[in-house]
């Protein structure tokens, strides 16, 4: 299960540019209170929140006047449970029958092997055999 977390933490980096590293926090904004919030990484990423690695989340400032609300930061990153893969597949299957049938732009002929060459096809592509 760790692998899932980690493709899933992949997706999401962090906003500091240059960094290629994966986020593991939440940085927003309070500004009537002039508190930045540091987090845990949200389940979803928002336009007006920061997600940082940990480096960028440990030497995190803030401007004079400011102050910097810690939350607690989990230990390890949590496993997915069985709702989180499920909600994944169902999304994964909600994709694949909404994807909208394109037409084709083009009509082009099928192609042919060339002459002397056998070869099995398998939708769209075709496989070729080395002549002997």
């Amino acid at each position: 299960m760790a692998l899932i977390w980690d493709v899933v933490g992949a997706i999401r980096q962090c906003s500091r540019s240059a960094c290629r590293q994966s986020a593991v926090a939440t940085l927003t904004y309070v500004y009537a209170e002039s508190t930045a919030v540091l987090g845990p990484l949200a389940t979803y990423a928002e336009p007006h929140a920061y997600d940082l690695c940990s480096q960028h989340a440990e030497s995190l400032t803030v401007p004079r006047g400011w102050e910097v609300l810690r939350l607690a930061m989990p230990a390890t990153p949590p496993e997915p449970g069985p709702d989180d893969l499920l909600a994944l597949a169902n999304a994964v299957r909600e994709a694949a029958s909404a994807a909208p049938e394109t037409p084709a732009r083009h009509n082009h002929a099928q192609m042919e092997p060339p002459a002397g060459v056998e070869g099995t096809r398998r939708g769209h592509l075709r496989i070729l055999r080395e002549p002997s």
